[in-house]
């Protein structure tokens, strides 16, 4: 069998709950458009190989600022390996290619400057996509869900302080499904993972009674109930 030399890239799956405060906010993803072939106008995960010099979470982390200018990640993990022989046909890297995912979260609130050819994407609107990243991000989707379950990973992705509406809506964005705000704060409340600050929103134009202000309580990922799993409503 000839040799083939393999390369390792590293690939971030990165989320973002956008258009909060509007009827529908939604969990984006963020992807750029391949300028060069194979695939050349297929929108792609950022990220790219990984260096000799460097292990694969500083090199993710190199990559999101230097490909796409994106530095305010508030939680990043390494998820799954996929290695098929032919993930990559006519790999740019002149060999197979083995990729490494990461789950990267940026907060609500943040407004990163993007170049003109990345853009946010909703993950249930996705456009072409390049070689097998589809999949990654379904699987990195998947796992984002399973651990809002019995993690506080919630704080990554909603602003630092909230309403109960407003954390309803990041996590029924993310989870995609309506959440009851009553019981989300009734059970991570329980779990100490959110705390009230004792302060209140300010009040809109429709005056009323003004919503009081809750945190998380860590800025620290931290597996709260290794068991528990949030439902659909039924």
């Amino acid at each position: 069998m000839p040799h083939r030399s393999t390369a390792h890239e590293v690939l971030a799956v990165v989320f973002q709950v956008r258009r909060l405060g509007t009827r529908k906010p939604q969990l984006d993803v963020l992807l750029w458009e391949r300028a060069m072939e194979p695939q050349r106008g297929a929108w792609s995960l950022p990220g790219g190989q990984l260096r000799l010099d460097e292990d694969m979470t500083s090199s993710v982390r190199r990559q999101l600022a230097e490909k796409v200018d994106l530095r305010e990640v508030a939680h990043l993990e390494q998820l799954a390996v996929f290695s098929a022989p032919d993930r990559v046909p006519d790999s740019v890297y002149g060999g197979r290619t083995i990729a490494s995912t990461f789950l990267g979260l940026v907060p609500s609130p943040a407004t990163p400057t993007l170049p003109p050819d990345t853009r946010w994407h909703p993950v249930d609107a996705l456009p072409p996509l390049a070689f097998d990243h589809e999949t990654m991000i379904v699987n990195a989707h998947a796992r984002l869900n399973a651990k809002l379950s019995y993690t506080n990973i919630g704080y990554a992705l909603a602003p630092r302080e909230f309403a109960l509406s407003t954390l309803r809506d990041v996590y029924g964005a993310a989870l995609g499904y309506p959440v009851d705000a009553t019981n989300l704060q009734r059970v991570l409340a329980r779990r100490g993972v959110i705390a009230p600050t004792g302060t209140t929103a300010k009040s809109g134009r429709s005056g009323g009674r003004p919503a009081a202000l809750y945190r998380f309580a860590e800025s620290r990922y931290r597996v709260t109930d290794e068991f528990a799993a949030l439902r659909p409503p039924t």
